[in-house]
């Protein structure tokens, strides 16, 4: 779901109720309705659930998640925040090659081989852009 279904994410999450701590914790994290990738995760660690439930009590509360830290969605200008002419360096090349699937690679994948390669995940999803390999499904449940 994008930006032109805000108001209706919830939609989503039939029979699902907010939980009143998350939904605290969300608030909290949160800038006008709108929930960064970044603080997502840190709130997720923080109540020790998965990145998948705090997707979805955003989406119950009907606040979008904003500035994916694989450069994908959420800025103010609408444009990612990839690189498209990334110089995909060999190591890189080799683990989304191992790892892409029918062209497609998780967000969970790509976030590993950044902390395996110590690099940025932003290049990871640059160079998945290059590539052509879309990035599906994120950790938040956002796309």
């Amino acid at each position: 779901m994008g930006h032109q279904d805000k108001g209706h994410f919830a939609a989503k999450h039939k029979g699902r109720q907010i939980n009143k701590t998350i939904a605290e914790k969300i608030r909290a994290l949160s800038d006008d309705s709108c929930l960064r990738c970044a603080s997502a995760h840190r709130a997720g660690k923080a109540l020790n659930i998965s990145p998948s439930e705090i997707g979805v009590q955003t989406d119950l509360l009907e606040y979008r998640i904003a500035e994916c830290q694989l450069g994908l969605f959420g800025y103010s200008d609408g444009k990612k925040r990839i690189d498209p002419n990334i110089e995909i360096a060999p190591d890189l090349n080799k683990q989304l090659d191992k790892t892409d699937k029918d062209g497609r690679i998780s967000c969970l994948e790509c976030w590993n081989i950044a902390k395996n390669l110590k690099i940025k995940k932003v290049d990871v999803g640059s160079a998945c852009e290059k590539k052509n390999i879309r990035i599906k499904p994120c950790q938040l449940g956002a796309f």
